[in-house]
């Protein structure tokens, strides 16, 4: 009990706060408890077809053909398949770290990674054909262009920026899980 205790503090301090909060604003809470059980029905949706796709990933694709394409020695090819990967992904951001850590177990090269979960975040060809309906080609076509550069820079620094013997630890957490 007393390590479940330690492990959920931070959860059980704000469901309390919450109710506290409830108590004196009804229909705020009522907002709060819609959202969150709204948010979390999303989140059991999305969740299992990525692990799906995870698991197929993880059982059909050998290591080496993910390291000769994706690796240490990639170069190129490496940061074009982690742009298509990312941009073709569907789904919100959090499911883009499950596949991150497949592909750290894998041997994908860290900045490719990086460079993965930015594609994931922005540049998703969904969003891209929306932006062009929306707000014109011209925009949706120029933020593009802006954020491709931008991702493999941030990945470049980050990656500079990290120590080897952190970005190792980060490996050594994803090999046999």
């Amino acid at each position: 009990m007393k390590t479940f205790l330690k492990k959920y503090k931070n959860l059980l301090i704000l469901i309390l706060v919450f109710a506290i909060y409830s108590f004196f604003n009804i229909e705020f809470g009522k907002a709060i408890a819609k959202t969150t059980f709204t948010q979390l029905k999303e989140m059991l949706l999305v969740i299992p077809p990525i692990f799906i796709l995870l698991g197929l990933l993880d059982v059909w694709v050998p290591k080496e053909t993910m390291v000769k394409y994706m690796g240490e020695d990639s170069g190129l090819k490496g940061i074009l398949l982690s742009i298509f990967i990312g941009s073709a992904a569907a789904g919100p951001l959090y499911g883009a770290f499950p596949v991150a850590a497949v592909f750290m177990k894998k041997g994908v090269k860290f900045r490719n990674v990086l460079i993965f979960i930015g594609a994931w975040s922005t540049t998703k060809i969904p969003m891209l054909l929306f932006e062009i309906s929306a707000l014109g080609y011209k925009f949706a076509l120029t933020r593009f262009l802006i954020d491709i550069p931008g991702i493999i820079i941030i990945a470049h620094i980050i990656t500079i920026l990290i120590p080897k013997h952190e970005e190792k630890a980060i490996y050594d957490k994803h090999q046999d899980n």
